[in-house]
């Protein structure tokens, strides 16, 4: 049973969505629904939801804002909007679908087949003891729109003056207006480490460490970088 919020700053058009949900009552269970997003934001990893319905214009903070304040999350995210702007369709990427109110059940449908094979693939391939852990998708906020990333594919993020420079295993970047110690905290623990003043490194994508002052990280990339002395000891805990 997949566990639903729905957050939509109208009434009236939360309840005709928990309405129409209620076909797949088998499947899906409505856990919580907000009219407000600063609520919601209080809320939502208590409540652990496989998946968010969200709109996207709501006033004082929109759904890409709530995404981005929230920062990292685990549940997956269907957009549901009265517009259809080519940036909607650019984020489809990122998330499950979006769906263009009023709401067609076709559509609706369609996207919860997606979502239910989305989170069923998700499950498949992550270990029982990783499955409850931190959240594993960050939204980064650019010029663009809002990418929706998989911790895993994150190989490093440097630090250029105020921004931040996400490198992605697919030899994407990203750069975001936030500073490096912003992302440490929601990135501590795990396979992350800060292993000098300007990089968080994966160690899941390191391939080689070279002996030194501190050393040298190679990744997977043919990217090298150095160790700061004072990190080596902790970075020699995490690797070995």
């Amino acid at each position: 049973m997949l566990k639903a919020v729905i957050l939509d700053d109208e009434v009236r058009g939360s309840n005709l969505l928990t309405r129409k949900l209620e076909v797949f009552g088998d499947d899906l269970q409505i856990e919580a629904i907000f009219n407000d997003p600063f609520k919601a934001l209080s809320k939502i990893v208590e409540l652990n939801p496989d998946v968010l319905f969200l709109d996207v214009e709501m006033p004082g903070l929109n759904g890409f804002q709530f995404l981005e304040k929230l920062g990292s999350f685990n549940f997956q995210v269907i957009f549901t909007t009265a517009y259809d702007t080519f940036t909607l369709e650019a984020l489809r990427l990122g998330a499950v679908d979006y769906l263009v109110k009023p709401i067609d059940e076709d559509e609706l449908h369609t996207a919860i087949f997606r979502l239910k094979k989305r989170v069923a693939d998700y499950t498949k391939h992550i270990p029982l003891t990783d499955q409850n852990s931190a959240p594993n998708r960050l939204a980064l906020s650019t010029a663009e729109g809002v990418y929706f990333v998989n911790k895993a594919s994150i190989m490093r993020v440097e630090a250029m003056s105020n921004y931040s420079t996400f490198y992605l295993q697919d030899r994407k970047k990203i750069i975001v207006s936030k500073t490096l110690k912003e992302y440490e905290s929601v990135l501590q623990g795990g396979s992350f480490l800060r292993i000098n003043r300007s990089v968080i490194v994966n160690l899941d994508h390191v391939v080689k460490y070279r002996k030194g002052d501190g050393g040298t990280l190679e990744m997977n990339d043919g990217a090298e970088i150095e160790v700061s002395a004072s990190r080596k000891d902790l970075l020699m805990e995490k690797l070995f």
